[in-house]
């Protein structure tokens, strides 16, 4: 079996303490220019990222841990006997984080002769890709979070109408915010709808939303913004943001006192935010996002495994692309292959499959999980999110 992931292929060089060390979590890119490299970095900042070592340089750096769970569930199923007595490999597609370059990626890929696809992630790039893989024969399962790739294969991640409700109730029940103050970034679509969707959740159960401002990327600091919002007296001021922007945005709110609650969105769940932020300002802004590796049930021996094998830990990804390898697996290994209507027909009866990331049933109205995992998180002192165990007692979460 030969099984596409989104991205990867080289590590760079990195200095701890004198000494060189090769990372395998991160692969360093080229790109055209300037300018490519700041629509990749600002476009999708939980994939690629920079560092001041490359500024003037048209490089970019990949995350490689969503590959990398892939690879340790490629790993973990052959030793078990593979599938079908076929051996599992992980082909690493870079579709940039842009539908053109996917298009042409895919395409590729399924002229090489792939059998499945774990990905995209970028529901942009989904949009125009997971349409080529359906007509191909393959069943996707899919990483994107956009509603318009519903039903084009199935997902274990929360998709962006799993994701409002739960930031609306825990801002309502937990926080008990009678005022709210949004944020978000006008430039992509994920955070457009999810603001405008938190806003419309918030009002129908009596919230007043007292600002609701539209941020552009990459700006060195939202202080005036944030005192904007903050005039609003508002009881929440929420950032539906990716986490460079979000992260800013949790350090001049506590910079400047202000008396409002921080709550950063799913995009900001990313160890960047408390970078960014810095551990007071982070562990002032709760974040909603999913339940980090090692705080689900089966997390910690998943996390000694993919360190055992890559020398560092997982990423938030990491445990997701290992579960979509294992439910396509366990699809063609009951199925006898890689026949898109009998897959189909499994995945859509999947119910309480026992996962890293814990029981998943698919719901086969549209090929999503349900339900979503979905949580808020709190970052500790060694920066590092976990499930935030007052709001799980706040809603009745399970976590």
């Amino acid at each position: 079996m030969r099984s596409a992931a989104s991205n990867a292929t080289l590590s760079y060089p990195d200095r701890e303490g004198g000494r060189r060390v090769i990372r395998t979590d991160v692969a360093v890119i080229y790109v055209g220019d300037e300018a490519e490299k700041q629509a990749l970095v600002k476009g999708e900042p939980q994939i690629f990222f920079t560092t001041p070592s490359y500024d003037g340089f048209p490089v970019v750096m990949l995350r490689l841990d969503q590959v990398n769970g892939a690879k340790l569930a490629a790993t973990a199923l052959n030793a078990k006997g593979s599938i079908n007595g076929r051996q599992i490999e992980i082909v690493p597609i870079d579709d940039a984080a842009d539908p053109a370059t996917g298009v042409t990626a895919a395409t590729a890929a399924i002229a090489a002769g792939i059998d499945g696809v774990v990905g995209p992630y970028n529901s942009g790039v989904g949009v125009k890709t997971l349409p080529l893989y359906v007509a191909a024969g393959l069943v996707p399962i899919r990483l994107t979070s956009n509603s318009s790739t519903n039903s084009m294969g199935c997902t274990l991640q929360p998709m962006d109408y799993q994701i409002a409700p739960v930031a609306a109730k825990g801002l309502e029940t937990w926080l008990g915010a009678k005022k709210v103050a949004i944020v978000y970034d006008s430039s992509q679509n994920y955070t457009t709808t999810i603001a405008a969707s938190l806003k419309a959740d918030l009002e129908k159960a009596g919230v007043t939303i007292t600002s609701f401002a539209a941020i552009t990327p990459g700006e060195k600091s939202y202080d005036a913004q944030v005192k904007a919002a903050a005039a609003t007296s508002p009881d929440v001021i929420y950032a539906a943001t990716y986490f460079p922007e979000g992260g800013l945005i949790a350090k001049e709110m506590l910079d400047q006192k202000v008396t409002a609650k921080c709550v950063a969105d799913y995009a900001s769940d990313d160890p960047g935010f408390i970078t960014t932020a810095g551990i007071d300002a982070a562990k002032n802004c709760p974040v909603v996002g999913v339940p980090s590796p090692a705080d689900f049930p089966n997390g910690p021996a998943f996390v000694a495994d993919y360190t055992a094998a890559f020398g560092s830990a997982p990423g938030t990804w990491s445990p997701y692309t290992y579960d979509s390898v294992g439910v396509l697996a366990a699809a063609a290994t009951s199925t006898g292959g890689f026949d898109a209507a009998k897959l189909t027909a499994f995945l859509n009866t999947v119910k309480d499959w026992p996962g890293v990331t814990g029981s998943v049933t698919i719901d086969p109205a549209n090929g999503n999980r349900e339900p979503a995992t979905v949580v808020f998180l709190d970052a500790n002192s060694a920066g590092e999110f976990h499930v935030d165990k007052a709001w799980a007692a706040a809603v009745g979460a399970s976590y």
